[in-house]
């Protein structure tokens, strides 16, 4: 749509870049790559449309604004059921030179890379939850940002034992007082000086892999779930790829959340749904 001022270039709604933009991170594209897909499905579709360039799509990925992912809504009440939170964190490349250059001119430069934390829905696998970070910022740190993120009431929080910290706990239980935490203990971890009196959640946990094991404790913590969030990463890995192909850190981040829009969407479309008759 052309603007009515002198100069004004073509409009593109949030939409349409949003659509560009998960084209171009599943489908591995650079920007310049993005014009021709773009292109080919407005003229199949017999759209008389503008396509948006490359040098709109950088421009716009820093300023985008992608849908939050809603959950469903269950029941008769039309509230949605409390979310079982899973939180994984895994690195991602940023995309430089590559690799021909490092092997032609004899150089071993080490890699850059950021951190992608996610938070997970445990009943329907979507990502609620996703943060970009430098390599150095503790798992445990991203605790409070991902939770600020998911909407609804929080039942129970599952993460490996890298977040097993005070911080962990304290940044749930001021959020989601009522929320389980259930993060896999240290095999050095030892209870707390209230344990007899006063235990916390993580005493509890101590305890109940001292009486069954940790194997034991697992099944009955509902520990196994956090498989999902591992399975969510490879996806994201085989998907999406490892690295990120943007040149600044509020561009990453965009990159980021529409890398999640498009998986959570892929995900939506491969799920049956079900309606109960009976």
């Amino acid at each position: 749509m052309p603007r009515t001022t002198a100069g004004g270039q073509p409009w593109h709604s949030p939409l349409a870049i949003l659509t560009a933009l998960a084209l171009r991170a599943v489908f591995r594209l650079a920007l310049r790559q993005t014009e021709g897909p773009i292109g080919s499905i407005v003229q199949l579709l017999g759209l008389n449309l503008a396509v948006p360039d490359h040098t709109t799509l950088s421009r716009r990925t820093a300023t985008l604004e992608v849908p939050r992912p809603s959950r469903p809504s269950a029941g008769m009440d039309g509230e949605s059921e409390p979310l079982h939170l899973l939180v994984d964190s895994t690195g991602l490349k940023l995309c430089g030179a590559g690799e021909w250059l490092i092997e032609k001119h004899g150089t071993h430069a080490r890699r850059s890379w950021r951190k992608l934390h996610i938070g997970l829905d445990a009943e329907t696998g979507r990502i609620v939850a996703a943060a970009l970070t430098t390599k150095d910022v503790d798992d445990a740190a991203q605790v409070g940002p991902l939770l600020d993120q998911s909407t609804g009431e929080v039942a129970s929080f599952i993460a490996d034992g890298a977040y097993d910290q005070t911080s962990t706990d304290h940044s749930v239980a001021e959020r989601h007082p009522n929320a389980a935490v259930i993060v896999p203990p240290r095999a050095t971890a030892v209870p707390s000086d209230t344990a007899a009196t006063d235990p916390t959640q993580r005493d509890r946990h101590l305890q109940c892999i001292a009486e069954h094991g940790r194997m034991g404790w697992q099944k009955r913590s509902g520990d196994n779930t956090r498989a999902r969030a591992e399975a969510a990463i490879a996806r994201w890995k085989q998907v999406i790829g490892d690295g990120l192909r943007s040149r600044t850190d509020e561009r990453r981040a965009t990159e980021v959340k529409v890398a999640a829009h498009a998986l959570n969407r892929m995900l939506a479309l491969g799920h049956p749904i079900s309606v109960r008759i009976a």
